[in-house]
């Protein structure tokens, strides 16, 4: 199955809308104006909350929590390294490898294939495409690469400030 995540180009807040293979909407992702770190709400046709995303405010790298409901469910830690971004899934038997400033990497559970994330290119606003192998993992594979996408622009922010 493939889901498609579109950013809004003109938002005061992280706002995307998550298409399904037909083109048609499916969650709808929004983030927090005013809040100490970044929150992410995920959200289904409907309006109820799916997942929620959330940062680790006072933590030497960045750190993020996927919650389902109510329940931690994994723990996006980036490590810290020289030459490469190297990001850790905690919480589940996920391992996660590819190349993250082109955005085309994968996680993968005990050598299978859970999501593959690559950069649709050419398109007003960011897009990627997740090509999930199991519908089971649908929603969890989306939360953990929002929230790996949130680690990454977070990372990016403080080496750019620097």
């Amino acid at each position: 199955m493939k889901l498609y995540i579109k950013q809004k180009v003109f938002s005061w807040v992280d706002r995307f809308t998550v298409f399904d293979e037909t083109g048609a909407d499916k969650y709808y992702v929004e983030g927090e104006f005013f809040s100490w770190g970044k929150k992410l709400h995920v959200t289904d046709r409907t309006g109820r909350e799916t997942a929620f995303i959330q940062q680790k405010v006072f933590s030497m790298m960045p750190r993020f929590f996927v919650y389902m409901d109510g329940v931690e469910r994994a723990e996006i830690v980036k490590r810290f390294t020289f030459f490469y971004e190297k990001y850790e899934i905690e919480g589940l038997d996920w391992t996660i490898e590819g190349d993250f400033w082109a955005h085309e990497y994968r996680i993968t559970q005990n050598g299978r294939e859970v999501v593959s994330i690559s950069k649709e290119w050419f398109t007003w606003g960011d897009c990627y495409a997740l090509d999930i192998a199991d519908s089971a993992d649908e929603m969890l594979a989306l939360a953990v690469v929002l929230a790996v996408d949130a680690v990454h622009a977070q990372a990016n922010a403080a080496a750019a400030s620097t």
